[in-house]
């Protein structure tokens, strides 16, 4: 039995103890094997130039879904600007070629979205000979990801994501099953489907009463995350106004806490006992919550809250007992995980959506202007380099593929090593 971030993997759905599933060291979903941005990898580079790109290769159309690895397989999603046809698109990993470009819905008038959103903004997830592809409202499909053929497709899981805001969930693979949010302004539920056959395997409505809620306070653009509880999992994921725990195996609600915050998107994050979950997207908040509960804990089970400078978009870290978190405009700060004590807190050059990457003692930051600063994942602030990839947009969080980074801009896919891990002369693939 294969372990990952400390759970079992691949345990059966018919026990209740769900596990990841997952080889340890692929990037198979949005922030990685464990979905909380670590990286085993002990050579990533930590200073680079032109020189150590190996490849770049041109993506058609926008997309903000992040890069996922499989093999020798990168899988991202991409859409027109209007949203009326969204592709998904695999890339070798070693050369940059295209090695898919499959048109997988058409849609007529999709709803009117702000400029800082695609319709190809969730993140797919990947396992050996499927990869699962998410739109939100417009659909989602298994493809084989040996022949490129769509093996099923669902339709039919709609919401209103809201005109002027679009798609933004990722999904995720628990056993058996692929999971994701479906919180809109007119419905509100988790989902777990059978990953052979796209059939339901359970749905659970929000247990919040929303009818005297604003609509535009229902929705949210979370993504569950699987953590310890006891000597089972549990599913958590943020919704509009309120924070959620779910048996993986039968979607059955375990415990939920109530918020004020709406259109959150940030993934929570576990550590030493401990959930970290942002709340709100206009105010945000991060709350420290103990995930033990039973019932409706909103009063018993928030240890700390640090309701200043908090992300309204990148994801939480946490390593060794410490938080780290970034503003959309650049506020970093490093908390303790048990107390919520601010340790420091600086600012970086940029704005910030991707989420944080760390691996070997050090924490990545990639702004929306393709810089990367990279520090120490330590009580000190300390920035151990700054490098500029390139003079485009940077939404999505990169990917880790051993030595190097899977890094998507605005228009291009680009496999990043060191110096000493550039491996075969740089190509362009336009």
């Amino acid at each position: 039995m294969r372990r990952a971030g400390g759970l079992c993997v691949l345990l059966s759905v018919f026990t209740g103890s769900v596990g990841l599933h997952a080889e340890e060291d692929s990037w198979w979903q949005f922030r990685g094997p464990s979905g909380n941005g670590h990286s085993d990898s002990k050579n990533l580079p930590v200073e680079w130039k032109e020189s150590d790109i190996t490849w770049k290769t041109q993506i058609h159309d926008r997309g903000w879904s992040s890069p996922v690895v499989w093999g020798n397989q990168v899988w991202i999603t991409t859409a027109t600007k209007d949203g009326g046809k969204l592709f998904a698109v695999c890339v070798d990993k070693d050369t940059g070629k295209i090695i898919h470009d499959i048109h997988v819905f058409d849609v007529t008038s999709a709803m009117l979205i702000t400029s800082a959103n695609t319709y190809a903004t969730p993140t797919c997830a990947i396992e050996e000979g499927r990869v699962y592809v998410h739109y939100g409202t417009y659909g989602t499909a298994c493809i084989d990801t040996r022949t490129g053929a769509v093996l099923w497709k669902r339709r039919d899981l709609k919401c209103d994501h809201e005109r002027g805001a679009g798609p933004a969930s990722s999904l995720t693979m628990v056993g058996d099953y692929l999971v994701f949010h479906v919180d809109g302004r007119d419905v509100q539920y988790v989902i777990a489907l059978h990953k052979l056959t796209g059939e339901t395997a359970w749905k659970t409505d929000r247990s919040i009463d929303y009818s005297a809620i604003p609509v535009h306070h229902r929705k949210a653009y979370g993504m569950p995350v699987l953590i310890p509880r006891g000597k089972k999992t549990q599913l958590v994921g943020v919704g509009g106004r309120g924070l959620f725990s779910y048996d993986p195996a039968t979607g059955t609600e375990l415990w939920k806490m109530r918020h004020r915050g709406w259109s959150i998107a940030p993934r929570p994050v576990y550590g030493d006992g401990l959930l970290f979950a942002l709340i709100d997207r206009d105010d945000p908040e991060l709350w420290a919550i103990r995930p033990d509960g039973v019932g409706d804990v909103t009063d018993s089970h928030i240890v700390w809250r640090e309701t200043k400078r908090m992300p309204e978009r990148a994801s939480p870290l946490f390593v060794n007992g410490l938080l780290f978190v970034v503003t959309r405009n650049g506020i970093a700060t490093c908390l303790e995980g048990q107390t919520g004590k601010v340790f420091w807190q600086n600012r970086l050059k940029g704005a910030y959506s991707a989420s944080l990457i760390y691996a070997n003692g050090l924490i990545y930051l990639f702004s929306e202007d393709s810089q990367c600063t990279v520090i120490s994942a330590s009580k000190t602030f300390n920035i151990v380099s700054t490098n500029v990839l390139a003079e485009e947009q940077l939404m999505a969080t990169p990917a880790v593929d051993g030595s190097a980074f899977i890094v998507r801009t605005a228009k291009h896919l680009y496999r990043l090593s060191g110096p000493n891990n550039s491996g075969a002369k740089k190509r362009a693939i336009d």
